[in-house]
């Protein structure tokens, strides 16, 4: 799977898990086509998944946040709107902004920018634009989720 392919099947589920197993897709499994056993790092397919989740992480259309299970997910911008709508549905590090880096070291560090400072002007206005109802039906299986802890 090509970062374009990869693209495209986040902006069709409009949110996945990186590695993750959960309520939504697993973009790693996708990409191996295939389940992953244990870390996808030890995939045979582990760079292609790793520059793949790079290209995407650096996308203007992706949010990276711990939305589900606390898990990295990427959310696709046309959802943004719905997220925004509910945020207060969600603890606040559900809805950081999440920048990974990893260091010369080989050490995995994180970077939260917090609700709502990431959001664009645009995503609040079509937020205000829509229906509670609508914003749940378009986060799907998150959003029909009762508690905040997804």
């Amino acid at each position: 799977m090509t970062a374009d392919e990869a693209m495209s099947f986040v902006r069709e589920h409009g949110i996945v898990l990186t590695a993750a197993r959960g309520p939504v897709p697993c973009l790693a499994e996708a990409i191996a086509r295939e389940p992953i056993k244990g870390s996808w790092w030890a995939h045979p397919k582990g760079r292609q998944i790793f520059a793949v989740l790079q290209k995407l992480s650096e996308s203007p259309e992706i949010l990276v946040c711990r939305l589900v299970n606390g898990k990295v997910t990427l959310v696709h911008r046309r959802l943004w709107p719905a997220l925004i709508r509910l945020a207060d549905q969600f603890e606040p590090g559900q809805l950081a902004q999440v920048h990974q880096e990893h260091t010369s070291a080989g050490h995995h560090v994180a970077h939260d920018v917090p609700y709502p400072q990431w959001v664009p002007e645009a995503a609040f206005e079509e937020a205000q634009r829509l229906s509670k109802a609508d914003a749940l039906k378009a986060l799907g299986p998150i959003g029909r989720r009762k508690t905040r802890h997804v």
